[in-house]
């Protein structure tokens, strides 16, 4: 692990009071982006449909928010985001065919989406970054600590990263963050935090944060990703953060502040995650699982081991494309 570095900010403004634990139940997934990386693909289609396999990223979402145990969800979308409500609603028509034909194993699979949690939305109605559509959550949420998951971020659901976030809650309060060390040459793309060791395993105390910095102004290597278990006054934060970086309200800035007073936790995550709004990991995030299914993964490897084979000249079927 690399060595952390204190934070550089030096008269921070005064933390709101932590308040005392009570059990998480709700989770705020913000869905509003334009998936300008992924167009023409999203330009009708919301980024967050995009299928891994044979469902939408954001479901895989909710599946692991609902197998935490929170059963309340909000989604904050925007505009041209209809397909995620239609999703996660019941499709009567389509129901009604299948179990004309019973069909129960599509029929199962078509009611699964509505049956995972109590699923709200909201429209975020300028796009004004992420710190501005938690704030949107606000009068949902009310003065209770809830998840934050980006839908960009899918976590292996063999993980248990959710779980452990909530349970350090449960224990030291505050808000907890998700980390992972990254590569130097990557830090610009994330939030950065600046820690300290807790004495606990994988556990940090968060005591700074920077968004997106250039590598050699970055206090550490540990990337901020996108799971995050906040206190709700983390509201009244967001309220008097200013546009920063972008022009955007950032969460990172408010989580910044929150940190300053020590009440901040971070968990060191290492294990199996992809980033979706990459194009390169969004199709490792197709393959991995498309392999690993029992339906699907014998004859899948068998392909994909021969066009691996063409591709390097091993393999009858390659063709010398320079020839």
């Amino acid at each position: 692990m690399s060595t952390p570095h204190p934070s550089a900010r030096a008269t921070p403004a005064p933390a709101p009071a932590v308040r005392a634990g009570r059990a998480v139940r709700k989770a705020v997934i913000p869905a509003a982006g334009l998936g300008t990386r992924f167009l023409p693909a999203t330009k009708a289609t919301p980024k967050e449909m995009l299928p891994v396999v044979d469902k939408p990223a954001i479901q895989y979402v909710v599946e692991e928010a609902a197998a935490a145990g929170l059963d309340d969800v909000l989604m904050v979308t925007g505009r041209h985001k209809r397909a995620i409500e239609d999703h996660f609603d019941h499709a009567f028509e389509l129901e009604q065919a299948l179990a004309a034909k019973g069909d129960t194993v599509r029929l199962d699979a078509v009611r699964d989406p509505a049956r995972l949690a109590s699923i709200h939305h909201i429209r975020q109605g300028e796009p004004l970054g992420l710190g501005h559509a938690v704030l949107c959550a606000r009068r949902h949420i009310g003065d209770q600590p809830f998840a934050v998951l980006l839908g960009d971020d899918l976590i292996d659901p063999r993980e248990t990263l959710l779980s452990r976030m909530l349970d350090v809650r449960d224990r030291l309060l505050g808000s907890v963050v998700a980390l992972m060390e990254v590569p130097p040459g990557q830090i610009h793309r994330y939030g950065c935090a600046a820690v300290e060791p807790t004495g606990e395993e994988g556990v940090v105390r968060v005591t700074g944060l920077v968004e997106k910095p250039a590598p050699q102004d970055a206090p550490s290597r540990y990337a901020v990703i996108g799971r995050y278990v906040l206190d709700p006054d983390v509201f009244t934060v967001l309220e008097r953060t200013p546009p920063g970086r972008g022009g955007e309200i950032q969460l990172t800035d408010a989580l910044e502040q929150l940190a300053s007073g020590g009440t901040v936790h971070g968990i060191v995550f290492e294990g199996l995650r992809h980033d979706t709004g990459d194009k390169a990991d969004y199709l490792r995030a197709v393959v991995r699982p498309a392999c690993e299914r029992p339906d699907l993964g014998p004859e899948f490897v068998a392909w994909l081991r021969g066009f691996l084979g063409e591709l390097d000249g091993t393999r009858p079927g390659h063709r010398d494309v320079a020839a």
